[in-house]
């Protein structure tokens, strides 16, 4: 029976997202019950896509993404795919009606980087949209439940809260980014040595920007997702504060990392916050 299927492909993103992200995964607990797998299945998704392009070095990443593209669209088109991930995956395209073309640029960007190594300011904007702020409109679907005038309202700040969570990674990772994968996240700087404090700098106000406008649409997210992103939130905000404290070439010699205890902290903050207080 496919139900049986469809239950252990929705089983299998969620073990992906438990094995490789700790902090979403806390913050996915969180959220209703309604809730959870079609997130599994869309972090699931994303996961994947990330993977291939970041660690299958030893095999043709371009054939694999080209492959994955392929089978993603099938599996959107016939309903079914006997990939786990991309049948949990469609399911939640199909429920929850996540435009394709969001897919598209989200699959546009993975494929950015297996050829680009740095980013003009234009493609530099095409590859955050598709990298994040496209799976930030793919979860506001599921949170929204298909209620369009909500997803209007929602759409900039969920934009913006995925675009504040990928520049925070890219400062983050500008180390391992250079060191391991030769690329550079910092628009119009094509080399290590183009890398200033000012780069750094203009980056940090466009995340404070960012994130003042994605907290005022997390005010208006349904109460059964709004502990688990505020936590995430609160989570980012945190380790961005902790980068902004570092000098460039500080942050070049080690990865800015937050303990799973502090992560806990942030979630009983979030409970209080929302919960007790109602501050949001």
């Amino acid at each position: 029976m496919k139900a049986i299927f469809d239950k252990v492909s929705l089983k299998s993103s969620k073990y992906i997202t438990n094995s490789y992200s700790t902090s979403f995964s806390l913050g996915i607990r969180v959220f209703s019950k309604k809730y959870r797998n079609p997130i599994y299945a869309i972090y699931g998704f994303v996961r994947v896509a990330d993977e291939i392009v970041d660690t299958f070095h030893d095999y043709d990443k371009s054939f694999l993404m080209k492959k994955f593209r392929e089978d993603t669209f099938q599996a959107i088109e016939m309903g079914i795919s006997t990939n786990p991930v991309l049948n949990s995956f469609q399911l939640v395209v199909h429920q929850y009606k996540i435009d394709k073309d969001l897919i598209d640029k989200f699959l546009k960007s993975m494929e950015m980087d297996l050829t680009e190594k740095s980013y003009e300011r234009n493609n530099y904007d095409e590859y955050v949209f598709g990298s994040a702020e496209a799976v930030g409109l793919m979860c506001l679907k599921v949170f929204v439940d298909g209620d369009r005038k909500k997803y209007e309202d929602l759409k900039f700040s969920a934009q913006m809260l995925g675009s504040a969570f990928q520049k925070v990674n890219f400062l983050r990772d500008i180390q391992s980014d250079l060191k391991e994968r030769g690329r550079i996240y910092l628009p119009g700087i094509n080399n290590e040595q183009m890398i200033s404090e000012e780069n750094k700098l203009k980056l940090e106000n466009e995340i404070d920007f960012e994130f003042d406008e994605a907290v005022k649409g997390i005010i208006k997210l349904p109460i059964g997702v709004k502990l688990g992103v505020y936590s995430a939130y609160l989570y980012y905000r945190g380790l961005f504060n902790e980068i902004r404290k570092l000098r460039l070439n500080e942050l070049m010699k080690k990865r800015v990392r937050i303990s799973n205890f502090y992560k806990i902290g942030l979630l009983i903050k979030s409970f209080f916050e929302i919960k007790i207080l109602k501050l949001i």
